[in-house]
């Protein structure tokens, strides 16, 4: 159904070099790769809490009048 042959990828490659230029090629097919790398290690890898301790807010507010 999507199968994309030679000429199909081709034509595309050429469409690409056409409207973006031969500098600006390289530059949108690294972000592309750094994109797609990043979506993958963002749904393999579990979800990470990040906890903060709180501040004793006692401690901070009574230096605060003291000065």
């Amino acid at each position: 159904m999507f199968g994309i042959g030679m000429q199909e990828l081709l034509i595309i490659l050429v469409i690409g070099l056409l409207v973006f230029g031969s500098k600006k090629l390289p530059e949108i097919g690294g972000g592309l790769g750094r994109a797609i790398r990043n979506f993958r290690r963002a749904a393999t890898e579990p979800d990470e809490i990040d906890i903060t301790p709180k501040e004793n807010k006692e401690s901070t507010e009574g230096d605060s009048r003291k000065a």
